[in-house]
């Protein structure tokens, strides 16, 4: 080895040593690909539990087969019935204002929809935004993919399916009133309203820090790459149009079918807010600097901005709206907060219900996450003027919450529960307008 060139020796050496670390290097990748489908294993085992709840499980839990007939039982126990299909398959298409005159405005409130009706109103929108036809999706498909995505989200408070139809509906106000289809692809757009509905499949009402800490499936799972939830939230999706019947993408050709795919797997990861706040000067660049359709670039950025836009939509209804959505936002926050406690930790402020200060968090929420948001999409579409307002408009009712605490009760609203703040609304809506400006020109 130290002579001035290598020796037959030396080569037969090198080459019996390369053949070891490609035993090790293969072994090694063997292994991983075992424990991550042991982690599959068992997270197919608990979404299996969660969806059928019955003694079964503990038979299955004997079975040679169970890795196989787990996920086979999970895909079954969430199917829907035949018949349920066939009646929303079968049913008459209304236009989306059988719901409300104002269904097609940024300030409707699409909550108010009936949970029952929003699988119709679903196909509304689908019909209404041209995609049926333009895709060439089956009734029938559409119908039973539609509840299939609603019966794969669980109920917690916030993240449920009411949370994911709201998205959606954002989303088609976006695609509507700012005409995106003058500045991203028919594909691009298809694919964006998708992923609307199917963002927060299987949502745990715990978030991702939770995932880690707790040591969950789902973190073993995914936590290295990051953004565990989101990932199984595009697994899951992936799970349901691979399930018979249920491929709303059959019709597409094979390059436009794994474009779309792709599409859905960056905007569904793209709901990670920490993801969000990476590329918001990306953003806002392009809003300054002006878009352009041709620029690849520019519209990955307009799918995440529209994406993130509709997320956090429930910011952009009337006050008497967004006040009880938020409720349901602390009482999904608490319950993690709860169970962190539970576990010996520590929760954040805005987990804690002992600590949490409402008023002061929301603001500090719509001044840091939401205002930058809907002030960026104000600057590429004039249309979103109104929704940037309502925003303000709201920043502005938890400013003067936050002002009478201050100045009537101590400045402490520790402890007191969300109903007790909202009761505070209408002696805040009181106070003189100079007394708000003062408190809130010293600091929340």
């Amino acid at each position: 080895m130290n002579g001035p060139y290598f020796t037959t020796f030396d080569e037969d050496v090198a080459s019996a040593f390369a053949v070891y670390c490609c035993i090790s290097i293969s072994h090694s990748l063997m292994y991983q690909k075992v424990i991550a489908a042991q982690y599959r294993n068992s997270l197919a085992n608990e979404l299996m539990v969660y969806h059928m709840k019955s003694l079964m499980y503990q038979k299955l839990q004997r079975s040679q087969h169970r890795n196989k007939l787990a996920n086979e039982l999970m895909i079954y126990h969430m199917q829907v019935a035949s018949e349920e299909v066939q009646e929303l398959a079968q049913s008459e298409i209304p236009p989306p204002s059988h719901w409300h005159p104002n269904f097609s405005k940024f300030n409707y409130p699409p909550r108010e929809v009936p949970e029952d009706e929003t699988p119709l109103c679903c196909l509304s929108m689908f019909e209404d935004l041209g995609f049926i036809s333009r895709w060439r999706i089956k009734r029938d498909t559409l119908a039973r993919f539609i509840l299939m995505v609603k019966r794969g989200y669980r109920n917690p408070p916030y993240h449920n399916w009411m949370h994911a139809f709201a998205v959606a509906h954002f989303c088609y106000l976006c695609i509507k009133n700012f005409k995106l289809n003058e500045y991203m692809e028919d594909i691009e757009l298809f694919a964006l309203f998708v992923s609307c509905l199917c963002h927060d499949i299987d949502h745990r009402g715990t978030n991702n820090s939770y995932q880690v800490a707790s040591k969950s499936v789902l973190a073993a799972l995914y936590s290295s790459e990051g953004a565990v939830l989101e990932r199984h939230h595009f697994a899951q999706t992936m799970c349901i149009v691979n399930t018979e019947g249920c491929n709303i993408y059959e019709n597409l050709i094979s390059k436009d079918y794994q474009h779309v795919l792709d599409l859905m797997r960056d905007i569904i990861l793209a709901t990670d807010l920490a993801h969000h706040l990476k590329i918001l000067k990306n953003i806002e660049a392009m809003a300054k600097d002006k878009f352009e359709k041709t620029n690849l670039k520019h519209r990955k950025l307009l799918l995440c901005l529209i994406m993130t836009a509709s997320d956090l939509s429930d910011q952009t209804k009337p006050w008497d709206s967004t006040k009880h959505i938020a409720a349901l936002i602390y009482n999904e926050f608490f319950s993690q907060g709860d169970l962190e406690k539970s576990l010996g930790r520590t929760p954040p402020e805005m987990m804690d219900r002992e600590r949490a200060r409402i008023p002061d968090l929301q603001i500090g929420f719509l001044d840091h996450i939401a205002l930058p948001v809907y002030r960026v999409l104000q600057d590429l579409f004039v249309e979103a003027k109104v929704v940037h307002n309502t925003v303000k408009e709201n920043h502005r009712h938890w400013e003067k919450i936050c002002a009478l605490i201050k100045l009537r009760r101590g400045g402490s609203c520790e402890q007191m529960s969300y109903e007790q703040i909202l009761a505070l609304e209408e002696e805040a809506n009181s106070l003189p307008e100079d007394e708000v400006k003062s408190v809130t020109q010293n600091g929340h």
